[in-house]
Parts: C-alpha cells; structure tokens; sequence
C-alpha cells in the first residue's frame, strides 16, 4: 500500500488554470432526429454545447492564467471550431475521464507557459455547460489557501434508495451526502501523483476528487448550484435551453 500523499505546512503563490475533458461520445445525450455528434458539439442555443462551457471561463478574465481543452486523437469536430480563443487544445484524450485527466496534465505541463506542479488546477467537465463565473470564484475563494483542494457539490436534498433487481432494497441515510459537481481544483503535482497511483493500484475513480480521497486526503466542499447540472440526456438539452434563455432574458421592471 503506498504512504498516503504528504500535506504540506507552507504552500507557495500560484496561478489558477482550467482543464476540460472533452474526449467523450456521450451516447446517451443524442437527441432524435440530431446529427450524430459527441453531445459536447450538438447545438444549444444555437452554438455547440462546448462553447457555452468555455465562454464560462473565458468571463473570468486574468484569473485563469491558462485553459486548456483534452480531446481525442481523432476529433475532427474541434477543428476550427475554436479558432482564435486563447487556449490549448490537447489532444490525448483517453478511454476513461481519468485517463483523459491524467494525460492531458502530462501533456500541458510539457507546453511553454504550461502550468508547474505548485499550480492549481481546476478540472471541469465539457457538459456542465451552466456552470457561472460566480460559482468558479467562489471555489477558488475557498480553496485557495488549503493544503488539499475541493470541489463544487451539493448537499443530497432527496430520499436515496437502495437497489436490487430494479426494486427498492433499503432506504439510505442521507444526512452528510454530496453531489459532486465540477470544477474540482487541486495542486496540479498533488492531483497528477494521485491519479498515476490510483492507476497502478487498479482504482476505478470517477472524479479527480475520489483520487485524491484514495490517497488518505479529504477535499473541501464548496456548495455550488443545482443548475450546474451535467447535460447527460436528450432531455437534459431542453432543460439546458430554459436555464441559458433565463439567463438571457432582461428582468421585468416592476414599476412598468
């Protein structure tokens, strides 16, 4: 069993950059009648889903020293799809999000002006699409000055079920459950280490959280919002579209 990861008393400045996974197909997200497109590329709003999750950062100005998209080898629908942005696009997208994670770190801080191992950086997934400006400052906020790192959640507002055989087996408790969301912002040295030796102990992780976790350490939980939901369904895009044209939408004035 390897020592978990050391926690350190001094940490140094560093600078902030944002990592999206976008290597996925997203099967279950196409929409009848759409084109066969991974759901990071199908129209919403009338621009690729994948676009309204950049311009989410992009609002964030110089806070974000650097962003950073990892695609698969093969994606030809990124061509020219972001031409003129100031970001980097990696393309080592692997076969699961930790493997995309993992090696798009390897490959960024390879990259002139890439991020160092003291950096932090914030992973966030590609269909999170409503994520808010507002919501990423808070993370950093709160994160900033602690030894490990955390991550957008919310606290568990339903009943949880057991299941077995598609029946109810039991009802969970509740009380102390998270959603985990994204961005999810840790050391860039911290999170590539935890990743490498979740690999090489055959660790199923499914956030970059839960790597960290395996490791002996426990991420901060930031609350975030139910409307950073990850589109995963064709009828989360209709919900996507009502939350984005909200947004959009001048308030009444009430005096008028």
């Amino acid at each position: 069993m390897s020592a978990p990861l050391s926690t350190p008393n001094a940490l140094p400045a560093a600078r902030f950059f944002v990592l999206i996974p976008s290597a996925g197909v997203g099967a279950r997200a196409l929409q009848p009648g759409a084109p066969a497109l991974p759901k990071q590329y199908q129209l919403l709003c009338g621009q690729p889903l994948l676009l309204h999750t950049v311009q989410a950062f992009e609002a964030l100005g110089d806070l974000i020293s650097g962003l950073a998209l990892v695609v698969a080898p093969t994606d030809t629908f990124i061509d020219g799809l972001l031409r003129g942005r100031d970001l980097q696009v990696l393309r080592c997208g692997g076969a699961s999000r930790a493997d995309s994670v993992r090696q798009g770190l390897q490959a960024w801080r390879q990259q002139p002006g890439g991020p160092g191992p003291d950096d932090w950086v914030l992973v966030h997934d590609a269909a999170r699409c409503l994520i808010e400006p507002e919501q990423v400052r808070s993370l950093i906020e709160r994160c900033r000055g602690d030894a490990v790192g955390g991550l957008l959640a919310l606290p568990l507002p339903d009943t949880l079920k057991g299941e077995r055989d598609g029946r109810v087996e039991q009802t969970l408790e509740r009380a102390g459950k998270w959603l985990a969301q994204t961005p999810q912002m840790f050391r860039l040295g911290a999170l590539e280490q935890a990743l490498h030796l979740a690999q090489a102990q055959g660790l199923t992780v499914t956030d970059e959280a839960s790597a960290m976790e395996a490791q002996g350490l426990a991420p901060l939980l930031v609350t975030g919002s139910a409307q950073n939901f990850k589109v995963t369904y064709p009828q989360d895009f209709r919900l996507a579209q009502a939350v984005l044209s909200s947004r959009q939408t001048p308030p009444q004035d009430a005096n008028a």
